[in-house]
């Protein structure tokens, strides 16, 4: 029961505040194919109140990054252009390394300074090094408790790559190819970039190496984890997906909750263990009527998935 008064106290913060600092991109060149995934899909941090505090961070340390808008409980931020949030949600929940932010940069000097500015008062999961996959490479912790996969590229053409990055453990181990494809299922607009296995003769073999694919123009980064690791996907890391309409919150509702468990509010814990948030774009301008704003929260923090028609809107 706290939990679900808890994240309705959330989203109804987080939706007064992002009214008129929302994405409007939508399909390129203008194209009027349906509807399904208007907006890309966009990671949520679960900070213990320093949302404001590692946003300022990490806009800091990259390039063409700036916080669009805050509140007491959400942060929204852009990281090389793409969207983030931070949330405010206290120590009910903790980031796990399964779902980290993979920065794969143009030089080893551009790697180390990241590194060296994200490391500082954190620790180190992975030490900076020469890996057969990278020049430079490592996996560190920041001191928000955000986790990193640094990386160099060795092109030196400025360009940066910031994707979240979900890592299949334990139990889970051998399950990135499956939800790499139930993904690719539900969402258009969608590509696998990449696919790269373990080798025949491996102990792994057959187990995702390292992948890449895209939902509605939002990258990913999916792997096997072997070996024994003892985190799991949390809440601290949740993927967000605003909907235009009624068909949206079904389709995504219905296709992320099979084999999953919902939640409140529109959270819900897909069969793999990830967490989304599936909400209406119209909750924003619901929420910003001072008029309509408490009649429709009571109208929907008792709701799991999101119904348009039942929110009170006077």
């Amino acid at each position: 029961m706290f939990f679900s008064y808890w994240v309705s106290f959330l989203l109804w913060c987080f939706s007064i505040y992002c009214i008129n600092n929302m994405h409007t991109d939508i399909c390129c060149n203008g194209c009027t194919k349906a509807k399904i995934m208007a907006m890309p899909v966009y990671p949520c941090i679960w900070f213990d109140n320093q949302a404001k505090e590692a946003a300022s961070l990490y806009c800091s340390v990259f390039k063409n990054s700036r916080i669009i808008s805050e509140s007491p409980i959400v942060v929204s931020f852009e990281l090389n252009g793409k969207k983030h949030m931070a949330l405010n949600g206290g120590p009910m929940f903790s980031i796990t390394p399964s779902i980290s932010l993979f920065a794969t940069c143009d030089s080893e000097e551009e790697t180390n300074r990241i590194w060296d500015e994200l490391a500082k008062d954190g620790s180190v999961l992975i030490p900076i090094g020469t890996y057969p996959w990278s020049e430079r490479y490592g996996w560190l912790k920041d001191r928000f408790g955000m986790t990193w996969q640094i990386s160099s590229s060795g092109a030196k053409d400025g360009n940066l790559r910031i994707i979240p990055s979900l890592l299949f453990t334990d139990e889970k181990f051998g399950k990135a190819a499956e939800a790499v494809s139930f993904y690719l299922g539900i969402f258009e607009n969608t590509s696998l970039n990449e696919m790269q296995k373990y080798p025949e003769g491996d102990a792994n073999a057959g187990k995702t190496l390292y992948s890449e694919f895209s939902l509605n123009t939002a990258e990913f980064i999916a792997m096997d984890g072997p070996g024994e690791h003892h985190f799991d996907f949390s809440e601290g890391v949740s993927l967000v997906i605003e909907c235009e309409d009624q068909q949206e919150i079904d389709h995504y509702w219905e296709k992320l909750t099979a084999g999953g468990q919902e939640s409140m509010c529109g959270w819900l814990k897909d069969k793999f263990g990830v967490s989304w948030q599936v909400f209406p774009k119209i909750l924003n301008q619901l929420m910003s009527d001072p008029e309509k704003a408490a009649r429709v929260f009571e109208s929907f923090k008792n709701m799991r998935k999101f119904e348009i028609d039942k929110l009170d809107v006077g």
